[in-house]
């Protein structure tokens, strides 16, 4: 069985699910999911720049009524439920998690618990952090000893 941790900020759509399931043909897949509501991911700034490059004007107006902290918590949970019933029902194995701080200390550790082959970071595009290599991929890509691989999440 291959194990994949994977780092998402949102829910995962149908598409994103059949995505990474069906990553490696027909090799079994097991996921450990690790979920960081996106309020609590970047700057509002950062955010709405990243909206703005994407054409989103409307997001960016609204990137101030992200709900962060404690807020966030509920939404990201929901989130990380759908998202790993959505990998079940897939045929996947899938466990997961809230991340509330220090992300990538947390992927190191999921990554040594697991004896994960692989990281997936399924994210929006972040333009600016990606630019100067401060986004999740590139910053993981010299912590957890396994391959990285960066995806940009669907919408739906």
């Amino acid at each position: 069985m291959f194990t994949s941790v994977l780092m998402i900020e949102k829910p995962l759509t149908s598409e994103d699910v059949e995505f990474v399931t069906t990553l490696h043909g027909a090799e079994g897949v097991s996921f450990v999911v690790l979920m960081q509501p996106r309020g609590d991911q970047a700057d509002v700034l950062l955010r709405a720049i990243d909206d703005v490059a994407l054409g989103e004007l409307k997001e960016a107006v609204r990137e101030g009524d992200e709900p962060e902290g404690k807020d966030a918590e509920a939404p990201a949970r929901l989130a990380l439920e759908h998202s790993l019933a959505a990998l079940r029902a897939a045929g996947c194995q899938a466990k997961g998690q809230v991340i509330e701080d220090h992300p990538l200390d947390r992927l190191k550790t999921a990554v040594d618990e697991a004896d994960a082959d692989e990281v997936i970071v399924l994210t929006a595009p972040h333009y600016v952090e990606e630019f100067f290599h401060r986004d999740w991929a590139s910053r993981a890509r010299h912590r957890v000893g396994v391959p990285v691989l960066k995806l940009f999440a669907h919408s739906e």
